[in-house]
């Protein structure tokens, strides 16, 4: 039989949990302090630790760092007191699997209990993407993606656009406790302001114009598995306090209800941008920030990891070719090898995705490549240094600015020459910054 330690210096708490373990088969030990617990952890294995943070001789910390320090694979959820956002930062930091807030909700501490105890490699590992290399950096993001599966925190990953931050993201998952639960994506640069609080919570039928039905968000669609918040630097202050709530408390509200909700999602987030930067800019709430950056993962760039080019062309020539696939001549390589990548892999997937349709025999040659004019539209544009998203959006910026100067303003006029309606212009000047 599994069996979890409960530590708590409140006998009502110890026997409340205790009594919620058993009804889900599970044997429990109990105890008061932090002594009382390592003596207990020194005599038995178990297959989780619940500990209060505040204890009389101590905190839960002391024992999470116990666990870790052992080399024991025990996971340790750690109970805060109400509002202390504070104390689980610094608990999942420390190593902890996850938390819960007092006063304790007998839905979530089941939820984590069973995602707890399925942690030892039970779950089945997605068969998709890798994250490909063997360079020192690579096996290093390797190595923490396979620490990072085994916890509940939220995880927070730089690196430049196309360095594969999604593809990470996703390994975490695939290889965590909730790879049987979906896996939800959301380009947090690409949802209108308006459309955000509904896109992300759900909404009841009535809440407002056009609600016919009630519908699911994002976080209900993610339910037992993970939320991979993609360009969260891109998110508005307002909805940026409602998001805080959600992760702080675990529970939304239906744009049109009174009532909240419970919900059991594991928070990924990434973004190109510097995103402490964006704190000291203002643009970015610190309290978000620390409560997303509780584990960093940093993709490095292409340009860092050259040594895993050949790799990664043949798994990407594999993919796109099948078991046949054309082979590189040294001057190809060798044009690999000079070339800067500022689109990093997916852009080195983009150039052989056409260079295979460009070669005309059973080898890619350099000029199938065409690195010489990527080289030299990039020096005409003056986009070195500059992401490809930065890229677009400033030229589609230029593009209609230019076309409001040209039709006096007039937006109606300005959509019409640009091809587009009147609403997909509003919205393209709502995620430009040009809406004023």
């Amino acid at each position: 039989m599994n069996r979890v330690l409960v530590v708590d210096d409140e006998a009502d708490i110890r026997e409340l949990i205790d009594l919620t373990l058993s009804r889900m088969g599970l044997a429990a030990d109990c105890a008061g302090t932090v002594g009382d617990a390592l003596e207990l952890l020194g005599a038995n294995r178990y297959q989780l630790c619940l500990t209060d943070m505040r204890l009389p001789d101590g905190d839960g910390l002391q024992i999470v760092r116990h666990l870790n320090e052992s080399g024991s694979d025990t996971p340790v959820a750690v109970i805060t007191a109400y509002g202390s956002a504070e104390n689980a930062v610094a608990a999942l930091k420390a190593g902890a699997f996850d938390y819960l807030a007092k006063p304790v909700s007998l839905e979530q501490l089941r939820t984590l209990v069973k995602s707890a105890l399925r942690l030892p490699g039970e779950a089945p590992v997605e068969q998709g993407p890798l994250v490909v290399g063997e360079s020192a950096a690579m096996l290093q993001v390797s190595a923490l993606i396979e620490k990072m599966a085994r916890s509940q925190a939220p995880i927070y990953i730089s690196g430049e656009s196309g360095s594969g931050k999604e593809l990470a993201a996703r390994q975490v998952h695939a290889r965590s406790a909730r790879a049987a639960a979906p896996f939800v994506p959301v380009n947090c640069g690409a949802i209108p302001e308006n459309l955000m609080e509904s896109e992300f919570f759900g909404y009841r039928k009535g809440a407002f114009t056009g609600a016919d039905s009630d519908r699911e968000g994002f976080f209900q669609a993610a339910q037992g598995g993970t939320l991979f918040l993609d360009e969260v630097a891109d998110l508005p202050l307002p909805m940026q306090v409602k998001l805080l709530r959600a992760i702080q408390e675990k529970k939304v509200r239906k744009v049109g209800s009174t009532a909240e909700e419970a919900v059991d999602v594991r928070i990924i987030c990434a973004t190109h941008k510097n995103l402490r930067e964006c704190v000291e800019q203002g643009c970015f709430r610190q309290d978000l920030y620390y409560r997303l950056n509780v584990i960093e993962l940093r993709i490095p760039p292409l340009r860092e990891r050259r040594e895993d080019i050949p790799i990664l062309v043949s798994a990407i020539l594999g993919r796109l070719c099948g078991a046949h696939p054309p082979e590189l001549t040294a001057a190809a390589w060798a044009a690999l090898k000079d070339y800067p990548f500022p689109g990093n892999v997916r852009e080195l997937e983009n150039i052989l995705e056409r260079a295979t349709a460009l070669c005309s025999g059973a080898a890619i040659e350099a000029e199938d490549l065409q690195l010489g004019a990527e080289s030299l539209a990039e020096a005409r544009t003056g986009r070195a240094g500059e992401t490809l998203e930065d890229y677009l959006n400033r030229v589609e910026r230029q593009a209609i600015q230019e076309v409001l100067e040209q039709t006096g303003g007039n937006r109606t006029a300005a959509a019409r020459v640009l091809g587009i309606s009147f609403r997909s212009l509003r919205y393209r000047l709502d995620r430009l910054g040009m809406e004023s």
